[in-house]
């Protein structure tokens, strides 16, 4: 049976044991437990200047900043100036993608849910101003949709920063004042901002960069992001403000002192399923609702979010039966394996949750017929191709193109079955990552690669 019983001191030992078996310089973890937020840090937030990581250290989240765009989609839509339904072009007339059909269908709830078929690789420096998200908007106007709107779940961030500038135009104000207002300030996040600049306020954690089972180094950048990137991977948070965040949508919309911040119909909305995700693998969620990756592990039904950014990464797990919530905030090396562990053993304990293991090809993998799924997959940006050498075994090629191309080395390499649609591919950062291969709803193959549904070309 699960237990709501927080060991602090075998917590922090375990922490403490595990960071350094993976190589993770720093580390953060908030539990919040039989109605306790309990924070704990382990070693260092930069590994040539020695600092220390504490409990308010702040760390640069990445795309768990999607959670908190979409709660304040949802506040608005609470107060009636929002129909989640509506196409975003009733709200955002400027708002547009090269197909006009489809720019008049895409609904806000399409985007939240990551279904409106908006891309994730369109990352666009706008400047430093306070109109640097109208200015993507308005960029993103000539960016091809990955597959048509309503066919699929495929993971776009270009989407949340529509949602953004529809938080911008409805309260006059900037996304990063209006998270500031709507939420920050009446949960009492104290340790929790949106630009660099603030973060200089705090002991700030430093992303690392290293070859596998090898201590790394600092990163050369902090953060690479420009600033229209916030509503979909800039919050830079501690472990416990995140703990705190999540705490509110276990209460169902209401902060510690009473005040509603999102309704209860909110709060279940974001929660309720809009869309299967055939790639279960990259953030453990077996669908998607409005902000959240939706998890059902063996029965244990909860939510979450991952992020990472210049290689600082976050991870989230919520399960409301238990009252539980886990947030891990690490800053490189071995971070997958320190969150399979460590995250797998307080889920267990505290919420009799049973977590899918690391995404690894099996002993002996299946065989599989290629023939159907050999080809050219493309999307905006993204050309990949599966091919098959004369013993049979597959072989994948994910290269930028066109305005990206340049920003990254082809990715290559074999592909080991794991069924007859799954696929492991050796990842750069020494982990596999899943290759599925699926259908949209209109019939068009697709081959899904980081969530993203590329449809087949040829």
């Amino acid at each position: 049976m699960p237990s709501s019983h927080f060991d602090a001191d075998r917590w922090q030992a375990r922490l403490d044991e595990l960071r350094a078996a993976h190589r993770v310089p720093g580390a953060a973890l908030a539990v919040l437990a039989g109605g306790k937020i309990h924070e704990l840090a382990s070693g260092v937030l930069h590994r040539e200047t020695g600092v220390e990581a504490t409990t308010d250290s702040v760390f640069l989240v990445g795309s768990l900043a999607k959670p908190y765009t979409a709660t304040l989609v949802m506040q608005l839509a609470d107060s009636g100036v929002l129909d989640l339904d509506a196409p975003v072009v009733s709200v955002l007339p400027e708002f547009a993608t090269p197909d006009p059909d489809a720019t008049k269908t895409i609904t806000v709830r399409q985007l939240l849910s990551h279904t409106g078929g908006v891309t994730n690789d369109f990352t666009y420096d706008s400047g430093r101003g306070d109109d640097c998200l109208a200015k993507y908007v308005e960029a993103a106007r000539d960016v091809a949709l990955d597959c048509p709107p309503g066919t699929a779940f495929s993971y776009g961030s270009l989407g949340y920063v529509v949602l953004g500038r529809i938080v911008e135009v409805l309260t006059g104000k900037t996304w990063d004042q209006a998270l500031k207002d709507m939420l920050f300030t009446p949960l009492g996040l104290e340790h929790s901002m949106t630009l660099p600049e603030e973060a200089l306020r705090f002991r700030a954690a430093m992303g690392h960069l290293g070859e596998p089972g090898q201590d790394p180094a600092p990163a050369p950048a902090w953060d690479l992001m420009p600033r229209s990137a916030g509503p979909y991977g800039r919050v830079i948070v501690s472990a416990g403000d995140v703990a705190r965040f999540a705490k509110m949508h276990l209460d169902g919309g209401l902060a510690p002192d009473g005040t509603r911040i999102l309704s209860a119909d909110a709060v279940a909305a974001m929660r309720r399923r809009e869309v299967d995700t055939p790639e279960r693998w990259s953030m453990s969620a077996a669908g998607w609702g409005l902000g959240w990756a939706l998890h059902d592990w063996n029965g244990a039904t909860g939510f979450g979010h991952d992020g990472n950014a210049v290689s600082q990464y976050s991870y989230l797990r919520v399960f409301p039966r238990a009252g539980v919530a886990v947030v891990l905030l690490a800053n490189g090396g071995g971070f997958a394996r320190l969150y399979d562990d460590l995250v797998r053993e307080l889920l267990a304990e505290l919420a009799g949750a049973d977590m899918p293991p690391l995404f690894v090809p099996p002993a002996n993998p299946p065989r599989v017929d290629m023939t159907h799924l050999l080809g050219t997959y493309k999307r905006a940006g993204v050309i990949t191709t599966i091919t098959q050498n004369d013993e049979g075994r597959a072989h994948i090629r994910y290269e930028f193109v066109d305005g990206l191309k340049g920003i990254s080395p082809p990715l290559e390499g074999d592909l080991v079955p794991v069924s007859q649609t799954v696929f492991a591919f050796d990842g750069p950062y020494g982990e596999y990552l899943p290759v599925v291969f699926s259908t949209l709803t209109n019939g068009t193959p697709c081959v899904y690669v980081g969530m993203r549904a590329t449809p087949k070309a040829a």
